[in-house]
Order: structure tokens, then C-alpha cells, then sequence
């Protein structure tokens, strides 16, 4: 039996290249199926429905009967309230705002690129721990441990606890994506229970960062007083899981596909260890052409909307498929090809609109980063597997491991 597109993106089986299944999916730009979610796959819609206030983001909204395999849990079966990236304004726009406070311009204009020394120093750190070159697992000792160290650092967590966090960060990043093998009520309460230990956790470290404020990001927003006035206690816990599960769960897969891409294209490898200024292009292309967020569900219409000739109902589930807007030939020339010196790269890697990535300028500077230093210090590295094993995500999609090897580190 032939499986619909929608069962194609969910298939495990396409990991390794979804692509084919974008591109015959956009041949129907609104995919919609019995009772299923409207799949929107082509690149102006799914900008345009970004931007599109009639467009929620809160499941809250969700009013049909929508049989929809990456819904998540309701309300009442939630651990923690909401966080801003699952709301609308105004709620969205002042937890946004009191958060950014804390991390971007206006009132924080220098803390990301102010921390540049500090990465660099950790990229250089884990490269110089890897060991046997001739057998190197990307991810576990590079991919994963470089952003976790950096968000524990932004927010003032321990790293010693990393290990706890890390589990429930799994089994929440888990709970995005439909494991046919796996009972339904079982993984909800793996979640629940995953939400409710780093709610716990969480609140623990904000208490003591009452008590004794540091100058980590958790500290400021535990005790700053703003024109938007203070979090809640739901509030702030709820913003600070979405900071330390989305501040490094994403740039994994951003550097992991990168160095993969980067192997795959040893030319641009090459011309990057030449000249490390080629980074910034580098992790724009690879933002739209293996981007770590491949789509966004649970996007919910508050009035009735038409997208391509056709009509979505008010209270309908939408799938934006980022990853094949991104490679849609209608925007971009030539779009299954990797190519760095593109120019108009206005990509969908990040989003766009009010929910475009928060944490945007701090990924972009850590890809730059561990991309440049891998290619530079990395003497002949070569894939030892390819395609390598993936994430059961489709929606954060990412090799599981990506076993490498070179012949020696330049020091």
C-alpha cells in the first residue's frame, strides 16, 4: 500500500533524505487529508502565514476535529503553563520582551557577541579532549556537549547536572514526534512526568537565585523589575525549560548536519579552512538547505483563511514544512544544491515573524564558530558512515551519532 505524503514526512524510513517527499509535496501546496492537519509546504505560503495574524500558536485554539499525530498534550495534561512560544499577544509579546531584556538589544546589546572568547575557548576545549582520532563520535563529544555547556553557562545551571536535564530534554524533544511502536498513553506520561521533574528542578535553582542573584541570565529574570513589572513563578519556570531545552536541542543538529554537509562538499570544506570568514555564508546556507527545525506543527487558524485557492477552517491544525519551503525552486535557483556563495538567502531556518528563533544570534555565533575550528583543526576527516543513523524526529531532525575519523588535530 502506498503511503500518503503526510505518513512519508512521519516515516522514520525517510530521515536520512525527507527531500523527495517535499518535492512531492509541493505539487500540493495546502495537503490536506480526511481528518488530518492541512500540510503547507511551499515557500511564499508558509512566509506569509508567518506573518499572518489570523495564524495562533496556542493549541488552546484548536477547535476541529482535527486527527492530528503531532499534537501535544492539552492543557490539563501539562506539567508547565505554556511558554511564549506556544502563545499569542499580547501574552507572547510581553514574556518575549521581558525575557530579551536579558539576551538582545535594546538592554542587552553585547551579551551573545560578548561571549564569543568563552566559546571559542569551549570549542577549542572539546577538540582538544577528542582522543582517538581515528574513530571520533561527533555528537557525543562535540555536537551535543558544546551547547549545553554554553546554555548552562548563559543561564547560571550547573553543569554537573546536565545528566538529569538531558534525559528529560530526550523524552520532551520525543514527545514532538509519533513512535509507532509506542502506546500513545505511555509516552504522555513519560512527557508529563519528563515536564513535571525539570519543573521541580527548575524552581529549586530560581529559588536560590532569589536568594543569592548572580550574573547569569536565570538571576536577571528571577529578579528584574521591568516596565512589563516580574514574571510569575509559572511564568519564569516555563520560559527558563523553553530557554534550556531549545538553547541547545536545535544547535545540535545545526553544527552535527553541518560538519555532515560539510564532509559530503570537501571543496567548501577546504575553501573554509582557508579562510574562516566563510562561516557566516556557510551557516546561512546550511540553515536553508539542512535546517535543524525541518517544520512547525500545531499552528491553528483563528478565522477562516485561504492559502493557495483553498479554504482552511477557522479552528484547523497547519504544518508549516519549513525544510521544503526552504528548497522550493519557485525562491531559490538550483535549491537542492549547497551552495555558500548564494546571494538573497532569505531562509526559513529560523523561522520568521513574531516566533522567529529567540535564540537566533546566539546559534548562528556557535555554528560559526565549532564549523570553522572543526575545519581547521581536523587534518583529512572523513565520514566513516554515511548516511548515519538519525533522530527519530521529524520534526528536529538530526543524526543520532556521526562517527568520523581524520588522521590527527592540529594543535
Amino acid at each position: 500500500m502506498t503511503q500518503s505524503p503526510l505518513h512519508r514526512i512521519l516515516d522514520f524510513a525517510n530521515r536520512a533524505d525527507p527531500y523527495p517527499v517535499y518535492e512531492e509535496l509541493r505539487k500540493t501546496p495546502v495537503y490536506h487529508e480526511d481528518d488530518g492537519p492541512y500540510v503547507i509546504s511551499t515557500y511564499y505560503e508558509i512566509r506569509s502565514l508567518l506573518h499572518d495574524p489570523r495564524i495562533s500558536s496556542d493549541a488552546r485554539n484548536l477547535t476541529s476535529a482535527t486527527r492530528d499525530p503531532l499534537a501535544g498534550p492539552g492543557q490539563e495534561d501539562m506539567a508547565l503553563p505554556p511558554s511564549f512560544l506556544r502563545l499569542d499577544p499580547p501574552e507572547h509579546d510581553r514574556l518575549r520582551r521581558m525575557t530579551n531584556r536579558h539576551f538582545g538589544p535594546p538592554h542587552s546589546p553585547h551579551r551573545v557577541d560578548g561571549m564569543r572568547a568563552e566559546l571559542h575557548g569551549i570549542v577549542s576545549g572539546l577538540i582538544d579532549d577528542i582522543g582517538d582520532p581515528g574513530r571520533i563520535d561527533l555528537v557525543e563529544q562535540f555536537s551535543y556537549p558544546f551547547p549545553v555547556t554554553v546554555i548552562c553557562r548563559l543561564l547560571g545551571v550547573p553543569r554537573e547536572d546536565e545528566a538529569r536535564f538531558h534525559a528529560w530534554a530526550d523524552t520532551i524533544a520525543a514527545s514532538l514526534d509519533p513512535d509507532p511502536d509506542a502506546d500513545p498513553a505511555e509516552r504522555g506520561r513519560g512527557a508529563h512526568d519528563a515536564r513535571t521533574q525539570l519543573g521541580m528542578y527548575l524552581a529549586g535553582l530560581i529559588e536560590e537565585r532569589r536568594r543569592n542573584p548572580g550574573d547569569d541570565m536565570l538571576s536577571e529574570l528571577a529578579t528584574a523589575k521591568g516596565p512589563d513589572g516580574t514574571m510569575s513563578t509559572m511564568e519564569l519556570l516555563s520560559t527558563a525549560a523553553l530557554l534550556l531545552i531549545a538553547g541547545h536541542e536545535t544547535t545540535v543538529n545545526l553544527v552535527t548536519n553541518g560538519m555532515l554537509t560539510l564532509l559530503r562538499h570537501p571543496e567548501v570544506l577546504r575553501r573554509l579552512r582557508a579562510d574562516p570568514r566563510l562561516a557566516v555564508p556557510v551557516v546561512e546556507e546550511l540553515l536553508r538547505f539542512e535546517p535543524p527545525v525541518q517544520l512547525l506543527p500545531q499552528r491553528t487558524t483563528l478565522a477562516d483563511v485561504e492559502v493557495h485557492g483553498v479554504t482552511i477552517p477557522k479552528g484547523a491544525s497547519l504544518w508549516l514544512v519549513l525544510a521544503s519551503g526552504n528548497r522550493d525552486p519557485r525562491r531559490f535557483g538550483d535549491p537542492d544544491r549547497f551552495d555558500p556563495d548564494r546571494e538573497d538567502i532569505q531562509h526559513l531556518g529560523f523561522g520568521s515573524g513574531i516566533h522567529s528563533c529567540f535564540g537566533a544570534p546566539l546559534a548562528r555565533l556557535e555554528a560559526q564558530l565549532a564549523l570553522s575550528e572543526l575545519a581547521r583543526r581536523l587534518e583529512n576527516p572523513r565520514l566513516l558512515e554515511d548516511p548515519p543513523p538519525y533522530r527519530r524526529n521529524a520534526v528536529l531532525r538530526g543524526p543520532r551519532h556521526l562517527h568520523i575519523a581524520c588522521d590527527g588535530i592540529r594543535a
